[in-house]
């Protein structure tokens, strides 16, 4: 039995979808009846891919009003074959602007020390966030929440139906599809969105490259019961040749990654329950007593990010864009972000409140940090299977400066949790443009992450200020609970799109009639 590929997601210490795998018992699943691809429905948005970048994506257009199709080839299914398990402070904060972080916060655990290697492990707890911690939770988890906010914000779900090809035009792209019983059709829309993983179908329909390289092969993963569950949330370690890393399902089991340098085999190759615990030994000391695998497979990690995120009216999000070593957690985390940063711009676009070039923003400003995650989570991958002496004092030296020095630590913590990152602002902006915006208090006793709900803009003064006419539902206006005179716009993902050290009136306005339309 093959397992349900993740189209978006990574778990923390293991990467991409299982090529081949065997399996013990099966996983449970809520079949829906397929909608006929032969319908002729002209959403303004297809989105492409049911993973949690997709489900972010499309309900956040659909909140906005916007109609929006989002095609699925898998079954209507929420699999317990969870591969992501953490959720990262930015992330909790954009799912905290949508009403989201709350319940999932409810259903997983939190932990203030990301352990990453032997001695490496980042300290949260002074976090500049309203999360100062990781949240512990099996993907689809996460996938339950997304799925029922899209459906209730009215998004057309298409499951069983498999992207075939596209072509795009000067007014829309027109995508082909086939069902499960393998009848075809055409749907049409202005802009088509590829959230549908590493062996996107979307990517590869508009001809772009995906370069890149296996980093780590024949990694295995088991789902397991254990007789002596580990003293921490998560456990990781790498000695030697091995590498492990345990974290809870919730329900009696635990997933297990594990790799062994010296053992490069096929993706395809079974996997017993021996094996498993043979690695968990080599890098944790013991097996825990695992029995009773209900789930195990084999297959490699990719490094590899599409050269561009947007190709006319075709763009890509998550795994459909970058795949990377997923050391500290940080896959089903990014796409998230690139689907919080697409969101409000493609809702922007489609309404006319703002030309077509900013979409081109979108690479811009998440393409980079694609970049950097590639290279951070890499980084951490080669420092814990360090077998050379020079990687072996590099990795030494990198823990001593992380214990002595508190600048450090901040920022590793930072580019972990995606807290530190910041957009590049035109020249001449004011130097808070671009940056993340904190959830700071606002006069009256709320915060600004209330008021980004609903996918609006916050307007952040000293002073009252009209909203102006037909922008009340799309803009939050209040003021600072503190004495400060800065003026600030911030956009719906929580970054500042305009900011003044004076709060001139027509200074805001031209502001808003640029930002919000």
């Amino acid at each position: 039995m093959n397992p349900p590929v993740s189209h978006d997601s990574q778990a923390p210490l293991a990467s991409q979808a299982p090529v081949t795998s065997t399996t013990s018992g099966t996983s449970p699943a809520s079949q829906a009846a397929p909608a006929p691809p032969a319908s002729p429905a002209n959403a303004p948005v297809i989105v492409v891919g049911a993973g949690p970048t997709g489900l972010l994506l499309a309900g956040d257009l659909a909140a906005a009003g916007v109609p929006v199709t989002l095609v699925e080839k898998r079954p209507h299914r929420i699999s317990n074959l969870s591969r992501a398990f953490v959720l990262h402070a930015r992330t909790l904060e954009m799912l905290d602007a949508r009403c989201l972080a709350d319940r999932l916060e409810a259903v997983g655990r939190p932990l203030d020390r990301l352990q990453l290697f032997g001695r490496l492990a980042i300290d949260l707890t002074a976090l500049p966030s309203r999360y100062r911690h990781v949240l512990v939770l099996p993907q689809y988890e996460v996938e339950k929440v997304l799925e029922r906010r899209a459906a209730e914000s009215g998004v057309d779900f298409r499951y069983e139906t498999e992207v075939t090809g596209l072509s795009q035009d000067a007014d829309g792209v027109s995508v082909e599809v086939r069902d499960a019983g393998g009848r075809t059709g055409t749907l049409r829309a202005a802009y088509v969105v590829g959230a549908d993983g590493m062996r996107s179908a979307v990517r590869a329909a508009v001809g772009l490259p995906f370069p890149g390289r296996s980093v780590i092969r024949s990694v295995v993963l088991a789902d397991v019961r254990l007789a002596e569950p580990p003293e921490t949330l998560l456990t990781v370690n790498a000695v030697g040749n091995a590498f492990a890393f345990l974290a809870p399902f919730g329900d009696g089991y635990h997933r297990v990654i594990c790799w062994r340098r010296d053992r490069d085999v096929p993706d395809d190759t079974p996997v017993g329950l021996d094996e498993v615990k043979e690695i968990t030994r080599l890098a944790l000391g013991r097996d825990f007593g695992m029995h009773d695998a209900r789930w195990t497979s084999r297959f490699h990690s990719d490094e590899r990010q599409a050269p561009a995120y947007r190709v006319g009216r075709v763009l890509l999000a998550g795994d459909a864009a970058h795949v990377h070593s997923p050391a500290g957690g940080q896959g089903m985390n990014t796409g998230l972000q690139d689907a919080a940063n697409l969101s409000w711009k493609l809702a922007q676009v489609v309404t006319g409140r703002a030309p077509d070039a900013l979409l081109d923003t979108y690479q811009a400003e998440r393409h980079p940090v694609g970049r950097a995650v590639l290279r951070s989570s890499g980084g951490i991958v080669r420092l814990a299977m360090a077998r050379r002496p020079w990687t072996r004092a590099l990795r030494a030296a990198l823990v001593a400066v992380l214990d002595v020095f508190p600048q450090a630590r901040r920022l590793a913590a930072g580019q972990v949790t995606g807290i530190a990152y910041r957009y590049r602002a035109p020249r001449g902006s004011h130097r808070l443009v671009g940056v993340r915006a904190p959830d700071v208090a606002l006069a009256g006793g709320g915060r600004l992450y209330e008021a980004l709900r609903g996918g609006r803009f916050a307007l952040v003064t000293p002073d009252a200020h009209e909203a102006g006419e037909g922008r009340a539902g799309r803009l939050a206006v209040a003021r600072w609970a503190s004495g400060r005179r800065t003026a600030l716009l911030v956009r719906p993902d929580g970054y500042v799109a305009w900011a003044a050290d004076t709060a001139d009136p027509a200074a805001i306005e031209a502001a808003l009639a640029t930002h919000v339309g």
